[in-house]
């Protein structure tokens, strides 16, 4: 199993943030070697699917994920949106967090917990900073709109 957590204060109204890091085909772009389709048509929101196809020809793989959970911020109320992962290789959930930050900034938290089937548990902690790595780079450009 791996969990890791990512951490981020913008200055980014909250609103914007949260558009920021829940817009599912965005991580395509910003994630290595991976592209998302949307696969539930219309606005983001509980139930929403999308698959994420990660890899390079043969050894590529689809992970498909289901909002299960999704309040959008208030000015009073951190949003929060959490993510189901139910591939054949990957399993486990994330969630997203936004709420106000210092001085009128959005403060975003991600988390996950992940299982990579067919991988052994020896390989978890390699695992475990990749991704905080990876998705640390990933959240900094979805934030800077990159």
């Amino acid at each position: 199993m791996v969990y890791f957590l990512v951490e981020r204060t913008v200055a980014l109204p909250l609103g914007e943030a949260w558009r920021r890091v829940t817009c599912w085909a965005r991580h395509g772009e910003v994630v290595p070697v991976t592209r998302v389709r949307v696969v539930t048509p219309g606005l983001t929101g509980e139930g929403t699917v999308f698959v994420a196809r990660s890899g390079l020809g043969p050894l590529a793989f689809d992970d498909p994920m289901e909002v299960t959970v999704w309040v959008p911020p208030t000015e009073e109320t951190p949003g929060r949106c959490r993510v189901e992962k139910r591939g054949r290789v990957l399993t486990g959930w994330a969630e997203l967090e936004v709420r106000p930050g210092p001085g009128g900034r959005s403060r975003v938290v991600w988390r996950e917990d992940l299982t990579v089937r067919f991988v052994p548990a020896l390989f978890d902690p390699v695992l475990t900073r990749a991704s905080r790595w990876i998705f640390g780079r990933a959240v900094n450009r979805l934030l800077r709109g990159v």
